[in-house]
């Protein structure tokens, strides 16, 4: 098992940056792939960013490429996504995940926090 928590949502104006981080418990961090996703009422769960076991590697979403940053710190078991020129159209509640071979699929997760709100004012 692996537990995910994630902080640092919060509510910012548009053009404003935030940091959410996602600490992970439990079996080894550093065998997991690690993703954010993002549900905004009303829709559907979507990929944002997702990162390698070794971070060599990492995927955005379209909407978000340019503008989010994903990176993780095996030593401390965290996972990070840095967030500028954030948008209204970015609120959101924000889901870090885990999976071993997961990218973009939700699907490919094999674990989930419990999400944390995001809030983006115009």
């Amino acid at each position: 098992q692996v537990q995910l928590v994630e902080s640092g949502g919060g509510l910012v104006q548009a053009g404003g940056s935030l940091r959410l981080s996602c600490a992970a418990s439990g079996r080894t961090f550093s065998n997991y792939r690690m993703g954010w996703f993002r549900q905004a009422p009303g829709k559907e769960r979507e990929f944002v960013a997702a990162i390698s076991w070794s971070a060599g590697s990492t995927y955005y979403a379209d909407s978000v490429k340019g503008r989010f940053t994903i990176s993780r710190d095996n030593a401390k078991n965290t996972v990070y996504l840095q967030m500028n020129s954030l948008k209204p159209e970015d609120t959101a509640v924000y889901y870090c995940a885990a999976g071993t071979l997961a990218r973009e699929n939700p699907s490919e997760y094999e674990y989930w926090g419990q999400g944390t709100q995001v809030n983006v004012s115009s």
